[in-house]
């Protein structure tokens, strides 16, 4: 009987899984992608004999973008089917070792399936790309500038443990340790993807570790993620509407740093738009990681520009100003709460350490 059960439950389990299966090839449409792999496969075979070479590597890197996902769900259907078989014999043998199997590699597809479900929420056009974080504290000092440096630690670790790579593009050091603003340059597949929704306002409630009665203080810090975009983004920049500046770097670096004006600040007068880099001895080099910051922040304007209407329609997605924090981190009574998802967690030490996956996938999955 326990044996006729055990059947029942892992038809159904198989039943839902299946339907998984189908709701994400239609989301990545499947069927549509597949077709137009094969037209690229029969372009390559027709030029292969025109020796054209740069048109073929173009068409393969095409086929490539639009193989990595179809592969992948095909991997997932070639599992389900071996899943099936083994079901068909565990029907007949009714071995426990063959449903213990079966078990285990059902896991294991689930798993693969939830990271797969997980990337098909990436439909921004640039959420593979690279992206930068700036983090500036609010008004309140020493408190907020703490707070600054305790958000830019979380990002740091939440990076580390994405197995992404950082660098540090400017930091203006407040007082006491603390950090007045910082840009954290995030490299990684899918970086800016993951970490989008972070723009906001992060509200921290404490009991301050700087007053000496202790009393309970509010800070705030604003988070800005944007993405990196390639030389070949068509942001029209005039060179007479940049104010260039070059100034001496600050903070560690060597003798090299303090005697050498290196470091670079670039102002779009139309905008009022200001971007700045000291993290490398080479003006040049700093020149250019600031011009890509201000044609990315450039971009961000334009969509923002289209997307006006849409925000007046949705009052839930407000600009961002003081007051609007999508988090409120209430270390006292051991609370974090996100103020879009509704999500609260009470291990706030995890999730300042970069524990942020809960937050991140949930609003990805909310499609904010």
């Amino acid at each position: 009987m326990k044996k006729i059960l055990d059947l029942l439950v892992l038809n159904q389990k198989i039943k839902k899984l299946n339907n998984k299966i189908i709701i994400l090839k239609k989301n990545i449409n499947y069927s549509n992608n597949n077709r137009k792999i094969q037209s690229i496969n029969l372009k390559i075979k027709n030029l292969t004999f025109n020796n054209n070479s740069k048109l073929i590597s173009a068409l393969y890197k095409k086929k490539n973008i639009l193989s990595l996902e179809i592969d992948k769900i095909k991997e997932l259907i070639d599992k389900l089917h071996d899943i099936e078989y083994w079901i068909d014999i565990f029907s007949i043998e009714q071995d426990m070792e063959i449903l213990k199997e079966i078990n285990i590699q059902y896991y294991k597809l689930i798993k693969k399936l939830r990271k797969l479900e997980i990337y098909t929420m990436f439909n921004n056009k640039y959420d593979k790309n690279n992206c930068y974080i700036d983090i500036q504290s609010g008004s309140g000092g020493i408190e907020s500038q703490d707070w600054t440096k305790i958000l830019f630690n979380m990002y740091l670790k939440y990076a580390h443990n994405k197995k992404f790579k950082t660098n540090i593009i400017t930091k203006s050091i407040g007082e006491i340790g603390g950090i007045k603003s910082i840009t954290l340059k995030i490299k990684g597949n899918f970086a800016f993807g993951w970490l989008r929704t972070e723009t906001g306002i992060h509200r921290l409630v404490r009991k301050s570790p700087f007053n000496a009665n202790n009393r309970r203080h509010t800070s705030f810090s604003s988070v800005f993620v944007y993405p990196e975009l390639n030389n070949d983004i068509n942001i029209n920049i005039e060179p007479k509407n940049l104010r260039i500046d070059v100034y001496r770097a600050s903070g560690a670096g060597g003798q090299h740093v303090n005697r050498t004006e290196s470091a670079v600040r670039i102002t779009h007068i139309p905008t009022g738009i200001v971007t700045q880099c000291q993290n490398n001895r080479s003006q040049h080099k700093n020149k250019s990681t600031a011009i890509k910051q201000l044609k990315a922040k450039l971009y961000k304007i334009e969509i923002n520009k289209k997307n006006i209407e849409k925000k007046n329609i949705n009052k839930n997605k407000l600009d961002i100003c003081w007051g609007n924090q999508i988090r409120s981190y209430i270390l006292d009574d051991s609370r974090i709460k996100d103020s879009r998802t509704k999500l609260e967690r009470n291990d706030i030490y995890h999730v300042l350490n970069g524990d942020l996956n809960q937050f991140i996938e949930t609003s990805l999955k909310m499609g904010l």
